[in-house]
């Protein structure tokens, strides 16, 4: 039986969010993010997606949000997870799986799931068309309410990720980015944790953290001319 979505207690009383994820409804899946699987990913740059899902982890922790993680295969070819994630999320849960392609055939992975009691589900992993596609399907049958991180994820060809997006969108999965998932849990800059998800921007965005730099500089500058 489905789960009802709970209220959101992010909607402001403007009615702003209440279209976008609430922060305390919402639970990281990265999924299959392997060392062996990351060789064959050509939709991407292989060291923005790493990149990306490393802001992710520090985003994760930053708000306090749970992290699962899990692998198919790590000791075979598909190789281990990448060491950023739980360096930078120490609270992410790792479920091992049973050789499953599918995390969602493994019910350890999805007791798990459960147990967070939280029904928005941030997915993003390696293959998107597969270890992605398959669990985000799976989870929105069973009543969740999915995004999948389309650019800290890859897929083996243009074609495969053109494929996966529209299988999405068709499943009633949500595409985002990590640059739209950040702001959308940021929310605001009048919050405590500003001066870090400055930081974290840097990360997805580049051209952002020169843009930092520079205002820092002519801060700097006016104060010493002033």
């Amino acid at each position: 039986m489905e789960t009802p979505m709970r209220a959101k207690s992010s909607i402001l009383p403007s009615g702003g969010g209440a279209a976008l994820m609430d922060p305390s409804d919402t639970l990281i899946l990265l999924l299959d993010h392997q060392s062996g699987l990351f060789q064959t990913v050509k939709d991407i740059p292989v060291a923005d997606l790493r990149r990306n899902v490393e802001m992710i982890a520090r985003l994760a922790t930053l708000l306090h949000i749970p992290v699962i993680t899990t692998a198919s295969e790590p000791a075979g070819s598909n190789g281990p997870l990448m060491p950023e994630i739980h360096h930078h999320a120490p609270h992410a849960v790792y479920v091992p799986r049973k050789g499953e392609v599918n995390a969602w055939d493994n019910d350890d992975f999805v007791a798990e799931v459960k147990s967070t009691g939280r029904k928005t589900l941030v997915m993003a992993g390696v293959w998107t068309s597969v270890c992605v596609m398959f669990p985000a399907l799976d989870a929105v049958a069973a009543g969740y309410d999915v995004y999948a991180v389309l650019d800290a994820s890859g897929d083996p060809s243009e074609m495969a990720s053109r494929t996966s997006l529209a299988r999405f969108v068709q499943g009633g999965v949500k595409p985002t980015s990590t640059n739209a998932l950040l702001s959308e849990l940021h929310r605001t800059w009048a919050r405590p944790e500003a001066a870090d998800l400055v930081h974290l921007y840097g990360l997805v965005a580049p051209n952002y953290a020169a843009v930092v730099e520079s205002y820092v500089r002519a801060q700097q500058a006016a104060k010493t001319t002033g």
